[in-house]
């Protein structure tokens, strides 16, 4: 089929809530994409930070075919024997002592964190326990409760009125967190925090932030939830963002590159704050099922066996020296491989990626003035070059 005749059946068919760009892509194969036409292209996006291990990775694929034809789901009346699995490999990865819950998305994870916080605020005598901050130009996702902790009121403002006990302060300031935390007098349920805000544009928090927010729950009760959905799992050199700043959270969310595409997210929570929840005080139908399960216990081996964040972390370096050294790019943030490239004043973010998009390379504008760069964990440094000789182009 076609691209046009392919756009024609979306348009009669699909809601309108993307901004799709003008080509569909119908193979994969690494790091590389091909589309309806034919065309090539080199997959710097990798689907926001999913296809961490790249595009129809040999092993996942065939334990999602065995998976599926032997045990494609079952409820989660039952057990299955891949779910625990999966469930020890991260808490592993987490340091242990934790337990772990299974949803299909980074949103539905994030859900599960605020309730779980609520439900620990009950169960340790303070009533009415529901208030939640977070941090301006966050993003925690597009449910309403999610949508509530987002710290970005455009995408708020079609949905009012929101669920009530969510704030936002600014990110990297210690003080207007502890004027909340004052404010509510022993009644914050706790502190949502992304180490790396990806889709606010990729901004790190600054040095001594997160260890004071842990001291602040710390002092509070407050539990401290780590919105690791674009950083986790080796993405920014380590197995997750906030090991480079020493601390150890409460609660931790995690999704995009857990399945390497298949739709599963994860909720971990120590053991004394995943104690709060009773059966029946959450649920989902799909999560945690085989065929998913399978697919991210694959995963979870493979990035360990190839010691994936060790990868980011050279990889990442390579990325960012060639992005720093480039005309027209005037700053470069973030870890590991998740990265920005800050434009020179006046241009166009989203016309430099669209430039990029025509000579075959896969970036967004994660800002009106910045690129955003998320390869596969696995990206070879012939690769990397590639991906900077089409960006030199794109952007002259």
């Amino acid at each position: 089929m076609s691209f046009d005749e392919l756009a024609a059946l979306d348009a009669a068919h699909v809601m309108g809530t993307y901004a799709r760009q003008p080509v569909a892509f119908v193979r994969g194969e690494g790091s590389r994409l091909w589309d309806s036409e034919g065309r090539e292209y080199l997959d710097f996006l990798g689907g926001l930070a999913v296809t961490s291990l790249g595009h129809a990775h040999p092993e996942v694929a065939d334990a999602l075919a065995e998976q599926a034809r032997t045990l494609l789901h079952v409820s989660n009346l039952y057990y299955n024997d891949v779910q625990p699995k999966l469930a020890a490999e991260l808490d592993g990865l987490l340091g242990g002592g934790g337990r772990v819950f299974f949803s299909n998305s980074g949103a539905e994870a994030n859900e599960c964190a605020i309730k779980l916080a609520r439900r620990y605020g009950q169960k340790h005598g303070i009533t009415h326990t529901y208030h939640v901050v977070s941090a301006l130009n966050s993003f925690h996702g597009r449910t309403l409760a999610t949508l509530a902790a987002t710290g970005q009121p455009a995408k708020q403002a079609t949905f009012q009125p929101l669920p009530p006990g969510f704030w936002q302060v600014p990110y990297g300031d210690i003080g207007p967190l502890e004027a909340h935390a004052e404010r509510f007098e022993g009644k914050l349920a706790a502190i949502l925090l992304e180490v790396v805000q990806g889709e606010g544009g990729v901004w790190l928090a600054p040095p001594g932030y997160l260890e004071a927010v842990r001291a602040l729950c710390d002092r509070t009760g407050a539990l401290l939830i780590v919105d690791e959905v674009q950083t986790g799992l080796g993405r920014t050199g380590k197995w997750f963002a906030f090991e480079h700043f020493g601390i150890r959270p409460d609660i931790v969310t995690m999704a995009k590159a857990l399945g390497n595409g298949v739709p599963i997210g994860a909720c971990w929570a120590t053991a004394e704050a995943a104690a709060a929840f009773e059966p029946g005080d959450h649920a989902t139908t799909f999560g945690g099922q085989p065929l998913a399960a399978r697919a991210a216990l694959a995963t979870v081996q493979i990035m360990q066996r190839e010691n994936v964040p060790e990868l980011s972390r050279r990889a990442g370096a390579r990325l960012a020296e060639g992005l720093a050294a480039m005309p027209g790019v005037v700053d470069v943030r973030g870890l590991g491989l998740l990265l920005a490239a800050e434009l020179a004043p006046g241009a166009d973010a989203k016309a430099a990626a669209a430039a990029c998009l025509e000579r075959g390379l896969i970036v967004n504008a994660v800002t009106p003035t910045a690129l955003r760069f998320e390869p596969s964990l696995l990206v070879t440094d012939a690769e990397i070059d590639e991906a900077l000789a089409i960006l030199g182009k794109a952007l002259a």
